[in-house]
């Protein structure tokens, strides 16, 4: 897809991929400093925490999250799947960060007039579901991002609207399919992998005494691995044919799901950053 081609009713793709997603969150910002927005986005775990911040229109909001907070606060470690059921401190994630430390503009969230749906995997279906919370109901919003990312085996979880929920990866971790249902025929996709990356590692079998109350998402996790090689290689094609444009990290990753060196995460933000501004100078 060329540039030429991008309008607001482009949809707008948002990968996870857990601390990778700071390269998301550069690429955002730059978004955000050439006023590009778009009048769909859908995202999945990681991805839908960062584009939280693009929805409010606050730039380096998630930077700040997910640099500055983490070298201060230190949320990443197993005391706080011990202590809270989650490897990532839930309790500092989704309530001091948006009500205290770095105060979410919920106002300019819900009157954007745009659609914001973060995905989750219900446990029970082992099916994608993509959530949307655009009414005013900030505890909905918070249980639904939270359910978006919270990762298999290292966190709890999450129940919205009575139904439980776990990260959206499991089901849809590039839901572009998504987009194109909800009627955008051209998307940009951020991706959080180089060009050419596939998973070489291999799925195994679950076993029952894991999530043994949910057959289903067992068998999804069992298969986790084919199915996202799969999307890379739909994504590949689409890109191919000039359906959508993606924004990827050009070198391998050195930022893993759970990274804590900063320096490695700042050099992330920094290259989604100035690969996402350079998206945007080509349009301007």
């Amino acid at each position: 897809m060329s540039v030429e081609r991008i309008t607001r009713n482009t949809g707008l793709v948002l990968e996870g991929g857990g601390m990778r997603g700071v390269f998301t969150s550069g690429v955002l910002d730059a978004f955000m400093k050439h006023d590009l927005y778009f009048d769909y986005v859908v995202a999945v775990s990681a991805g839908a925490c960062n584009g939280l911040s693009y929805m409010s229109r606050q730039p380096r909001r998630a930077r700040i999250s997910n640099i500055d907070m983490l070298e201060k606060y230190d949320y990443i470690g197993f005391r706080h799947l011990v202590t809270q059921g989650c490897i990532f401190d839930p309790d500092l994630l989704y309530d001091r960060f948006p009500n205290e430390l770095i105060p979410y503009d919920y106002e300019t969230y819900f009157n954007s007039g745009e659609t914001f749906e973060m995905v989750v995997t219900n446990c029970i279906t082992g099916r994608a579901e993509y959530l949307s919370e655009m009414s005013g109901n900030v505890s909905r919003v918070i249980d639904i991002v939270r359910a978006s990312s919270s990762l298999p085996y290292v966190s709890k979880i999450i129940y919205v609207d009575g139904k439980p929920y776990l990260d959206g990866g499991i089901a849809d971790s590039i839901p572009v399919e998504r987009a194109i249902h909800m009627g955008h025929k051209t998307n940009v996709v951020v991706l959080t992998r180089n060009r050419g990356y596939r998973n070489t590692s291999k799925d195994v079998k679950i076993p029952k005494f894991i999530y043994r109350r949910y057959p289903r998402l067992r068998l999804l996790l069992s298969k986790r691995i084919e199915a996202y090689n799969a999307q890379l290689d739909m994504i590949d094609r689409m890109e191919a044919d000039g359906s959508i444009c993606c924004i990827r990290p050009e070198r391998p990753m050195e930022v893993g799901r759970m990274e804590k060196d900063i320096k490695k995460l700042e050099a992330l933000y920094e290259e989604g950053f100035n690969i996402g501004n350079m998206f945007c100078e080509k349009m301007m």
